[in-house]
């Protein structure tokens, strides 16, 4: 500190001959006037003084000082890079209970069930018309140019992690997002997390403003109530996807008249996975009608 204090390069100043800019914040604990003298004695030298405490100025007023900076290296200041922005349906899912369901299965196995809920992810978001963008370990962030097909997807999702024998809680939002390359950025995509996080399991939310774009789909919603999301502006009016009843006389609506209203309601699992595949494969379900006519009709 000794030495520090006792620099004194006053008398070479006049021999700087190369462009110089002094920058000093006003409160800074090493006197501003030590940067004016600097400035005033260096042969052209410009000076500027910013708000602030911080002996490196550059904490003080960022975006100043580099404009600054760029205006005295290149004369001139370049205009702001625009963001590449463009309007996406963000979908993103998470696996319910995945830290107690990985305890429970050991690592190579709740491995292997990542690894195939991954490759699942990735089929059935190429089949809708989708990306998946990023993992988020127990789950994926997925863009759609549309939300009716990022819904369609969210609802394969959750037929197909059930057959897996897990649940995953989904979140779907529309907005403008930041492209970053291969992933994306914004509100949008925070929004759509935080849509997500409120899900129960087996649940899709999705925000009003994402329902009023599928207005003649013919899907349905439930209402959910408003809700504030962690990090949100404001409140957000939420829905959960209510899927569409089955068409009379298809593979669905037989099984389903099958069961009663209460024997539906506490369906096994094995029940729910031929459910499944009555939706993702009816024609299967057909094959086999075909195949015992006795079992039908009885």
């Amino acid at each position: 500190m000794e030495a520090a204090f006792g620099l004194d390069v006053r008398s070479v100043l006049s021999a700087i001959d190369v462009p110089t800019l002094v920058i000093h914040a006003r409160d800074d604990p090493v006197p501003v006037q030590g940067g004016r003298y600097l400035a005033d004695h260096i042969p052209g030298a410009q000076f500027m003084e910013v708000e602030g405490h911080d002996h490196a100025p550059f904490l003080s007023d960022p975006d100043r000082i580099n404009r600054t900076i760029e205006g005295f290296l290149t004369g001139t200041h370049a205009a702001p890079r625009q963001a590449h922005r463009a309007l996406r349906t963000v979908l993103f899912t998470d696996i319910v209970s995945s830290t107690a369901r990985a305890a429970a299965m050991g690592d190579e196995r709740w491995s292997a069930l990542l690894q195939r809920f991954g490759e699942v992810t990735e089929s059935l978001a190429e089949r809708f018309g989708g990306t998946v963008v990023k993992s988020t370990g127990d789950g994926h962030r997925a863009t759609f140019d549309g939300p009716t097909y990022a819904i369609r997807c969210a609802e394969a999702l959750c037929a197909d992690a059930e057959a897996l024998g897990i649940e995953i809680r989904t979140g779907v939002h529309t907005g403008e997002c930041e492209l970053m390359g291969d992933d994306i950025g914004g509100i949008a995509v925070h929004i759509a997390a935080r849509i997500m996080s409120q899900a129960g399991p087996g649940e899709i939310l999705v925000s009003s403003s994402l329902r009023d774009l599928v207005v003649g789909s013919g899907i349905g919603f439930d209402d959910r109530g408003s809700r504030e999301l962690k990090g949100g502006p404001g409140h957000w009016h939420l829905l959960a996807v209510n899927p569409s009843g089955p068409q009379p006389g298809s593979p669905e609506a037989i099984l389903v008249s099958l069961a009663t209203p209460s024997a539906r309601t506490a369906m096994r699992r094995s029940d729910r996975t031929v459910a499944t595949m009555a939706r993702r494969a009816p024609w299967l379900l057909r094959g086999l009608a075909h195949l015992t006519p006795s079992a039908t009709s009885s």
